[in-house]
């Protein structure tokens, strides 16, 4: 059998690595706000803060494993030893005592995400047809966002009704990580052609990339600039505690993931149809309709369709950004290419916490997500203007 539910075996089982990655990296993240702000004294500006460099430093590691896996040729070993990195982190945060030591810890697991990402993309890239893409990416991510539903979850049990119930969680999260890495067991890496042999000669970072590839200068470009509005999803889940208690905090985060899994292949297999840039187009918009919402929000439901517009935007734009950036590469440099797209994608991350969250502890949540909407209306104007004239 060459296929599992209609994906190729690489694909549902670096899926499978996701589902319980996710299901213990998005346990802890669900609940790292209220940790930070309630129980470590951390301010909201550190909550934005912590996610921005912590999404540089994975961005800076997305581009070093992406030259590594494609000098090397191998994908599946780096993928290995930055699962594993994360995975270690979460064993590590039962010890914390103040919020700087979080962000360390919390840079680490970024980097051992910056270690894997790349190299995993590359090869789902290579198990799979072009005319695939779109459904495999997002059926991966599927199964990556379905782990990041249960996470939460289980984190909101865990908290209300265990004893000192976040150390309980990082160690819970610790033993879902081992499952993550056992479950390569399954991956295959994929043989490199003869033709592409050359690279492995390559003893620096291909920076010619931006000279073959001018198409692929101005996606990435385009995606960055619209990235510099969308708050990381830890920043906007403080909001939640401005409306209603602490436990819904895990709640909304398992919203925005159930929505995530709900709408991911669909959106995938359009994508297929139509184009990704009409898909992750649309999910911007949806992302500054969602902005402007919950700025204004005071009630429940109000909060609710908010972050299910959010599960939308990321299913629409997370998976739709790397098939977009991979159709205009050649093959030699996939995983560079992946990782210069992640790296750009990392620092629009840091910018938009950064100045969210400045403008959430200095003002209001009020300003900062109003900023998101409009500057995220913003961006996509601009990425529709830049990527007029350039088919992908």
């Amino acid at each position: 059998m060459s296929k599992i539910f209609g994906v190729q075996k690489n694909v549902f089982f670096l899926g499978l690595v996701s589902f319980f990655n996710d299901f213990s990296g998005e346990m802890v993240q669900s609940v790292m706000p209220v940790f930070l702000t309630t129980v470590l004294g951390a301010p909201a500006f550190f909550v934005g803060f912590i996610e921005g460099v912590a999404d540089a430093l994975s961005s800076v590691f997305k581009l070093i494993s992406g030259w590594i896996s494609d000098k090397f040729g191998k994908r599946k070993t780096p993928a290995v030893l930055g699962y594993s990195l994360s995975t270690l982190t979460r064993l590590f945060l039962v010890l914390v005592t103040n919020f700087w030591q979080v962000l360390f810890l919390r840079s680490i697991d970024r980097m051992g995400k910056g270690f894997r990402d790349s190299p995993r993309d590359a090869l789902i890239v290579e198990s799979v047809e072009s005319k695939e893409l779109g459904f495999s990416f997002n059926f991966h991510r599927m199964l990556d966002t379905l782990g990041a539903t249960f996470g939460p979850l289980l984190g909101f049990l865990i908290i209300f009704y265990t004893k000192d119930g976040y150390r309980f969680l990082f160690l819970a999260a610790f033993f879902l990580g081992i499952m993550a890495v056992g479950s390569f067991i399954f991956v295959k890496d994929t043989p490199r052609k003869k033709s592409e042999q050359a690279v492995l000669q390559a003893k620096k970072i291909d920076w010619s990339i931006f000279e073959k590839n001018k198409r692929f200068i101005f996606i990435v470009g385009s995606l960055f600039l619209m990235g510099l509005g969308t708050l990381p999803i830890g920043l906007v889940l403080l909001k939640t505690k401005e409306v209603g208690s602490l436990g819904y905090v895990p709640l909304m985060y398992f919203v925005y993931s159930l929505t995530f899994v709900i709408v991911a292949v669909p959106l995938g297999k359009l994508s297929d149809k139509i184009g990704e840039k009409a898909v992750i187009g649309g999910g911007f918009f949806v992302a500054a309709l969602a902005y402007l919402g919950l700025a204004f929000t005071q009630n429940f439901l109000a909060l609710l369709a908010s972050f299910i517009i959010l599960g939308v935007y990321s299913a629409a734009t997370d998976g739709m950004q790397r098939v977009l950036a991979a159709k205009s590469l050649n093959g030699q440099l996939i995983a560079t290419g992946q990782g210069f797209l992640n790296m750009a994608l990392g620092f629009s991350s840091l910018g938009a916490g950064i100045v969210g969250g400045v403008l959430w502890t200095w003002h209001s949540s009020q300003v900062a997500l109003l900023y998101a909407s409009f500057s995220t209306l913003a961006g996509l104007f601009i990425f529709f203007v830049i990527l007029k004239n350039y088919r992908t």
